[in-house]
This record gives C-alpha cells, structure tokens and sequence, in this order.
C-alpha cells in the first residue's frame, strides 16, 4: 500500500536546504527538462498550451518562467516549506496560481481542465503510476499533453525502490521512486490511453553523469 501523504511531508520540506530563509528568487533564464543547464530541450516539449498544472513543482522555477509568457499555470507541491518559498518568490508573477497537496488527491478533486500537465523531476517520479496516469487523462482538455522528466534510471533498479534522505533532526527518512525505463514508461502511457507517446534517455553533455529520462504523450 503506498505510504500516506503526510509521511512525505518532511522529506519534502528539507530539499534544497540551501535555499532556506530569506534567500532572493533566482532570474529563471530558461525551461529546463534535465538537470544540466542549457542541455536538452526546452520549453517547446510543451507546445503551446493556454492552460498547465506542474506537479512536483518544488520552488515554482519553471511555472513561473511559462506564467511570465502568458500562460495560466497551477504549480502544485505536497511540501509547505517548498510552498512558502514559491509563493514569496514569485508572489507578483501574473497569472500563477501555486497550491498545496498531492498529486492525486488534487488531481480527483479539482473541475479544473489543462492544455498540459507536466512534472520535471517532480511528482510522478514519486507517485504510483497506474493511479496518476488515468487521473491526469482526465484533466487534460482534448488533445493535451503530459510530459514529464527525471533521473535516467541506474540498470539494476526496476519498479518501486526507496529513496534515503534526512529528515528532522537528522533523522534518515525514505520516499518510494518509481525506477522504469523509458519503453516502461512508454508502454505505461499507452495502457492508459496516452497515445502519440515518445519516451527517451537523453545522455548528459559529454556523456559525463547520469542522463534524463523525458516522456511525453497526449490525450485523444
């Protein structure tokens, strides 16, 4: 059974620990999908949505560079610490709305439909995907899009595997990853009624460190 939401929380609330307390919003000069700047596609993966909710969307980065070119984003995180930050942050960007909670229970409870739904690093790396896939189906508009990027995953890990990180009081906490590569992604999308689907590992920049897995598929 997956662990109850409220588990991850703390987790949740100490990543990127470098970024606690008054610390200025950084200028977001770009899209990214991987975690090397400047590598990889950008923002064009996306198409050109009206409408886009971000899963996972931590410090808001790359909500905030789409709501500054005109389109309305819901970014989305289960932490209150990464909340707080996105919402001093980018309190004056038009446009962005940044809401509290997990994926799933948001995804079933609001009427809200999107052009995109899209989650880089975020959410649907940690979340069961046979029950995320059909709920983001059913909030995308006719013919939208879900892409969503992570870590390329290591050859001998496969399907749910514990992440180790800190908790309180250097307390060693876990979340549970998805590990899958790409074609178990692709195949994943399809089986919930995602077609056009591309799914791929792009290496990093001279092939130095682990790739990104991106994935991407849209609603008939």
């Amino acid at each position: 059974m997956p662990r109850p939401p409220h588990a991850s929380v703390a987790f949740w609330d100490r990543y990127k620990p470098d970024l606690a307390g008054p610390t200025p919003p950084p200028e977001v000069l770009a899209f990214e999908w991987t975690q090397y700047e400047g590598h990889g596609p950008g923002v064009e993966l996306l198409g050109r949505p009206r409408t886009a909710l971000e899963l996972g969307a931590a410090e808001g980065r790359e909500a905030s560079w789409l709501a500054r070119r005109g389109v309305r984003v819901t970014a989305l995180d289960l932490s209150p610490v990464q909340i707080e930050r996105a919402r001093r942050w980018w309190k004056d960007v038009p446009g962005l709305t940044i809401v509290e909670g997990e994926a799933c229970a948001y995804l079933r409870e609001t009427e809200e439909t999107y052009d995109a739904v899209f989650s880089i690093w975020g959410a649907v790396w940690f979340t069961e995907p046979d029950e995320l896939f059909p709920l983001v189906a059913k909030r995308l508009s006719p013919g939208g899009l879900f892409a969503f990027s992570h870590g390329e995953t290591p050859h001998h890990l496969r399907g749910r595997q514990p992440m180790y990180g800190k908790g309180p009081a250097g307390r060693e906490m876990t979340v549970d990853r998805w590990c899958l590569p790409p074609e178990a992604w692709a195949e994943l999308a399809h089986r919930h009624g995602f077609a056009d689907v591309q799914a791929q590992c792009l290496p990093a920049p001279g092939e130095q460190g682990p790739g990104t897995i991106v994935v991407r598929g849209r609603v008939p």
